[in-house]
């Protein structure tokens, strides 16, 4: 699919996805995206929150759907509530977890072998006093290895770490606009071979 968007060299490190209020979508339809408020940080976002799956000019429609789908509910917070504001703090929060730097200290890095999915978890747990969401695709038809694909923070409202809940029972399908190939995100399992890759074939 990235072939196929002239993502000629995908990012080699994770990027950003959003910033997503709980349970709220869709909040001013009438608030519209403008690049130019965010024009500041256009050179992080191009980086750090690029959109591999559009080939648009600029490259702005990854950004136009995230705030127009939750950067709008976000704003009813102050501390979020411009574009500037959004997608600032959001860039802020992503240096701060440091996700790419946490992983390779605990040794876990791209690789061709797997890891155990509790390795992961209980890596990240440690480092970081809360445990996160860790999405997958799982294997692939003959295959018994998942696939890390998304590792979700949870905040509170006041932009502190917490635990991620996971309701029991629930495997959570990511919303339906990250559907890679045909396979869907869902919470990783805990007893499946987990594969890191290095580079998506």
């Amino acid at each position: 699919q990235m072939n196929a968007n002239d993502c000629h060299d995908p990012p080699m490190y994770w990027t950003i996805h959003g910033l997503w209020p709980d349970r709220a979508e869709d909040c001013n339809r009438t608030w519209h995206f403008n690049v130019t408020e965010i024009k500041d940080l256009i050179l992080d976002m191009r980086r750090y929150w690029p959109d591999v799956l559009h080939s648009s000019l600029n490259r702005t429609q990854f950004w136009k759907h995230e705030w127009d789908k939750h950067g709008t509910c976000a704003a009813t917070l102050e501390v979020l509530n411009s574009q500037k504001k959004y997608f600032g703090k959001a860039l802020e929060l992503y240096q701060h977890i440091d996700l790419n730097g946490c992983l390779l200290k605990a040794g876990i890095k791209p690789s061709s072998s797997y890891y155990k999915m509790t390795a992961i978890k209980e890596a990240l747990t440690r480092f970081y006093g809360v445990t996160p969401k860790i999405q997958c695709l799982p294997p692939e038809e003959g295959e018994k290895a998942q696939t890390i694909g998304q590792i979700e923070f949870c905040f509170t409202k006041e932009l502190q770490l917490v635990n991620c809940m996971v309701p029991e029972g629930e495997s959570n399908p990511v919303q339906a606009h990250l559907k890679l190939g045909t396979s869907e995100l869902s919470v990783c399992n805990d007893t499946l071979p987990t594969y890191y890759p290095s580079e998506v074939q």
